[in-house]
């Protein structure tokens, strides 16, 4: 493979098509199901798949075909397949759908208005993560234009990832036959430690989330005239929190949710650690100035990575500021989010944190621990010889520097999917999200160079891939 070409190739393609395409995309607020219950009626679900459909039927793929694959009351799937020069199978993976517009964009941007500033794309979901079809098919062009062989290719972007994907196995067992057993699975849905190089992914956290609620009354009454005699439900939940989370260091104390680091993880966590340093915790947007945890670097990445946290992510029962008035609450609801290392089952923490919060209840009070969801976390296989040397060759050659490994603290939950149904299989987990990208948040944004460099980067997989399988060295 011309990498000369393939560079020039991709980074036609970014200027000319995709970040046209990207910005309309942009503009879409198709958020997943679980913030837009009502999706199917807004329609916005609908129309973003029918733009992802009809630029990938543009596209001049030799012998692909495209279809948005539909189970009725559920998210729909775009599929498309792409016969190659060997029956071996890569599959490519990304999702469509987006998260909320959260609050604090700056003034200037806004979550569906597409904005090009500094070499960024600022706008919601263009990085989470809108741009994997257009990367997907762009790479496999990227090689049929030179005349270099691949593998077949099923590409699948599914609507519902930022809702638990909890669509996604009932297509699963819908295309079975279709997608085949892939031996290669790249997924352009996570981060990367930098901008500056190529990044494989080698585990992800799972997810608990739930609703602890803590009830003292029926309705609200006078604090003047009640406290002292009826608790506080807001003290009984931070009592209840102190259960499952010591307060002081953050560190969650039931040793059912934690698990024994691998030994490859750590020293990975290690390498990644030099190579970040300061920018590990510097890239966060923090209210004090100057910001410095008392941990390492390195602390930093397995907490992220490998250990469990807890978030609270969302409350009910609390009046505004401005209509707080000299009422002793009935009742208080805190959303939590746990962040699980990636071997922990998720169903286990769920079935341990309740039974923490819920036992002994505290005098005078009801509390109930509702559980939402759980995920799986993921943790890689062992990378196989081929594969390090392909992302070292592409990382080089796009970026000029090594490919490195890092582990990913969010949850990706088709990969423990995947990871389960094919266990020989090896991933190629890369994306956009770097430093400041701020998916979930205000001013997300998607950083272009890096989104050229790392589709030429796949396509250097794809192509090692190819060789690798058959033996047969392409020349371009």
């Amino acid at each position: 493979m011309d990498n000369k070409k393939t560079e020039d190739f991709v980074n036609d393609m970014w200027d000319s098509s995709i970040i046209p395409e990207l910005c309309d995309y942009i503009k879409l607020p198709n958020k997943s199901p679980h913030f837009d219950p009502d999706w199917e009626k807004h329609g916005h679900m609908e129309k973003a798949v029918q733009q992802l459909e009809a630029w990938c039927r543009t596209q001049p793929v030799k012998d692909m075909s495209v279809e948005v694959v539909r189970i009725e009351g559920r998210t729909p799937v775009l599929f498309a397949e792409i016969p190659g020069d060997s029956e071996d199978v890569v599959l490519l993976y990304g999702h469509y759908d987006k998260q909320p517009e959260f609050s604090g964009w700056a003034e200037d941007l806004d979550p569906w208005e597409p904005t090009i500033r500094d070499g960024k794309l600022y706008g919601r979901g263009g990085a989470d993560d809108g741009y994997a079809v257009f990367g997907s098919l762009t790479a496999i062009r990227a090689l049929q234009e030179q005349g270099v062989p691949h593998a077949r290719c099923v590409v699948l972007i599914e609507g519902c990832e930022e809702s638990g994907s909890f669509d996604l196995p009932y297509y699963i067992e819908k295309l079975e036959d279709r997608i085949g057993s892939p031996d290669l699975v790249v997924c352009l849905d996570a981060e990367c430690g930098n901008y500056e190089q190529l990044w494989c992914t080698t585990s992800l956290r799972g997810n608990l989330t739930g609703t602890l609620r803590a009830d003292v009354l029926t309705e609200g009454v006078h604090s003047g005239s009640a406290g002292g005699v009826v608790p506080s439900s807001f003290r009984i939940l931070r009592k209840l929190l102190s259960r499952i989370e010591d307060e002081d260091s953050g560190r969650i104390t039931p040793e059912a949710l934690h698990v024994e680091i691998p030994e490859q993880r750590i020293e990975q966590a290690r390498l990644a650690a030099e190579t970040l340093g300061a920018g590990v915790y510097s890239k966060y947007p923090w209210a004090v100035e100057d910001a410095a945890p008392g941990e390492s670097a390195y602390e930093l990445l397995l907490n992220n990575t490998w250990r469990p946290t807890m978030s609270v992510t969302g409350a009910a029962g609390l009046p505004a500021l401005v209509d707080a008035g000299n009422v002793l609450l009935p009742f208080n609801t805190l959303k939590l989010s746990f962040r699980l290392p990636p071997t922990c089952n998720a169903d286990d923490a769920a079935k341990t944190v309740r039974e923490m919060l819920e036992a002994d209840t505290p005098p005078l009070s009801k509390v109930s621990f509702h559980v939402e969801s759980t995920m799986a976390g993921w943790n890689a296989p062992p990378v196989a010889e081929w594969l390090e040397a392909s992302m070292q060759k592409a990382s080089q050659a796009y970026f000029g520097k090594p490919s490195m490994y890092m582990g990913t603290g969010g949850t990706i939950p088709f990969m423990g999917m995947l990871g389960e149904k094919f266990p020989e299989a090896q991933f190629l987990i890369t994306g956009l999200l770097g430093p400041n990208s701020n998916a979930h948040g205000p001013n997300e944004f998607l950083h272009i160079d890096t989104g050229k460099r790392v589709t030429s980067c796949v396509a250097q997989v794809l192509a090692d891939h190819y060789e690798h399988k058959t033996g047969v060295r392409a020349a371009a």
